[in-house]
């Protein structure tokens, strides 16, 4: 990761840095956005998602076995305290060089700022149309339950909204509040903040919309 554009640490704990992730080649990644399935856990069928879990070994990407995501509700009210199972990501990207660096520019974090060395990755497209506005944080203002959350916009094909906020208090204002442009990785410490993501819906009601991200995690969350 380089060309820092915000970023504040508080002693050895990282509490939250935005860069640009010029080694990634968006156009390569993006294509693979194409076939998600629809997130069966969320009402209105806007939300696509798959997700695997990873490790680093040996200086090489290993996927991990196929596992089911768990949140308590007190980190998710809405899907909370319930096993949801989703689709793997697809076998191209995993060995697609960009994906690998992506998830070697993470694992860097993780070995500072976490003591696991398991990571979830959650591909994820939120479409959006003149009658079905689409929401990527149906939760609300929440944690995951980590210790490191990394969100890297990929694409916005026709979108408004969608803006990242982060939170050191679900009752106070964000201190950190941006619409996450392509390209643009936002690394957050999940103990520290609680996070959002405003709806998004089109710019030409002609036309629907898609913002696609990944989201990562250090732990996983999966078992």
């Amino acid at each position: 990761m380089q060309k820092v554009l915000n970023s504040k640490k508080l002693g050895y704990d990282l509490l939250f840095t935005l860069q640009k992730a010029n080694f990634i080649n968006l156009e390569e990644l993006q294509r693979f956005f194409q076939d998600l399935p629809v997130d069966p856990y969320i009402k209105g069928n806007y939300r696509r998602r798959r997700l695997s879990r990873f490790s680093i070994t040996d200086g090489k990407v290993v996927k991990l076995p196929h596992g089911r995501l768990f949140q308590s509700k007190e980190y998710n009210p809405v899907v909370g305290d319930i096993q949801r199972e989703f689709h793997e990501i697809d076998d191209a990207l995993v060995v697609h060089e960009d994906f690998t660096r992506l998830l070697f520019a993470f694992n860097d974090a993780c070995k500072l700022y976490s003591d696991s060395r398991e990571i979830g990755v959650h591909q994820i497209r939120t479409t959006c149309s003149a009658t079905n506005f689409g929401n990527p944080a149906p939760e609300g203002i929440h944690r995951d339950g980590t210790d490191l959350i990394a969100i890297f916009s990929i694409g916005r094909n026709n979108v408004q909204g969608g803006e990242t906020h982060l939170y050191r208090s679900k009752k106070e204002s964000p201190v950190f509040n941006k619409t996450l442009n392509p390209g643009e990785l936002l690394l957050l410490n999940d103990r520290e903040f609680f996070h959002y993501t405003t709806p998004v819906k089109p710019l030409n009601d002609e036309t629907d919309g898609t913002r696609d991200v990944f989201v990562l995690t250090c732990p996983s969350l999966l078992s």
